[in-house]
């Protein structure tokens, strides 16, 4: 319950000052961390990060329609794809240069990738869990947030530097900006189409969602036990299977509009609620411990991904 005011409090707000509501949960549930410590909320806190977050994810597949992604060229699809890819490597090979494992390295270089917090809080459900799980999960959150609303600001303003049109301006805001909120903002502050394009690119990231849990999962069995992890996760997670299948339904339209549109914002808040939870469970003081090597770890992936992008759209035009 707590988490639920938690959340309903950062909606609130966020509609008022315009600020992204995420963001805003994650920092009011740090505030009330003390009622994670003992008492009745401690339960529901607990259930509201685990169990939530994963139907929350789950329920994002329902956004992801095959169908409307079939309007982009193939080559288009690829460079999106690869870029997804290529900027999850290049976090995992440059992380031990700012002094972190793999661990925190795929979560930031997963969330700037794919679809910000929302994939933060994915692949932090899949990770092995150690006593700094938490606080890496709460760091990315924030830093991929403030990134995120940073670029909405600034890359309309490169794409009008730059001259692009429409189209191709679209597709770096849905390429590069991290969460669906600000790529929307961004898009449609240009123009309509530019909007349209930006949301449609940014759908290819979030379908990658799934196939990138997938296979880090497939990976994480073999060398969690390596890294000292006290368990390994399960082959195919269960809010996986559930993204899989919604996705499949919602590009085969079986999902009536007006339920697609209910899953939709349920999703968006379950996940304003986990969040909370997640916040409400962190110890402030060691989420400031993870230092600037991580915001510089955050920074450096953020720029790949963008002049991955501005490079790979000026070779297609």
């Amino acid at each position: 319950m707590m988490a639920i005011i938690v959340a309903v409090t950062a909606k609130f707000l966020s509609e008022h000052y315009d600020t992204p509501a995420m963001l805003l949960a994650l920092l009011l549930g740090i505030a009330v961390s003390f009622l994670s410590e003992e008492g009745k909320a401690v339960p529901g806190i607990g259930f509201s990060s685990r169990t939530l977050l994963r139907l929350g994810v789950a329920l994002l597949g329902v956004r992801v329609s095959m169908t409307l992604m079939a309007g982009l060229n193939v080559q288009l699809v690829a460079l999106i794809v690869g870029g997804v890819v290529l900027t999850i490597g290049f976090g995992l090979l440059v992380g031990p240069l700012f002094g972190h494992k793999w661990r925190f390295s795929l979560l930031t270089a997963g969330s700037v990738a794919i679809c910000g917090a929302s994939a933060a809080m994915a692949i932090s459900a899949i990770l092995p869990r150690d006593e700094r799980s938490e606080e890496r999960l709460i760091f990315t959150v924030v830093g991929v947030t403030v990134l995120s609303t940073v670029a909405m600001i600034v890359y309309p303003i490169l794409v009008s530097t730059l001259q692009m049109d429409d189209f191709a301006g679209g597709v770096f805001l849905g390429a590069t900006i991290h969460d669906v909120a600000q790529v929307v903002g961004a898009g449609f502050s240009i123009s309509e189409q530019a909007g349209d394009t930006a949301t449609l690119v940014k759908l290819v990231r979030v379908a990658m969602l799934a196939p990138i849990v997938l296979v880090a999962s497939l990976a994480i069995r073999h060398y969690a036990a390596e890294d000292g992890a006290d368990k390994r996760p399960p082959i195919l997670p269960g809010f996986v299977i559930g993204f899989i299948v919604l996705a499949a339904l919602s590009s085969f339209g079986v999902i009536p509009a007006a339920v697609a549109d209910l899953a939709g914002q349920a999703s968006r808040w379950l996940l304003l609620i986990a969040i909370a939870a997640v916040g409400m469970k962190t110890n402030l003081k060691q989420v400031a411990s993870v230092g600037g090597a991580a915001i510089a770890l955050i920074v450096v992936e953020t720029i790949f991904i963008a002049v991955l992008m501005l490079t790979g759209i000026m070779f297609l035009s």
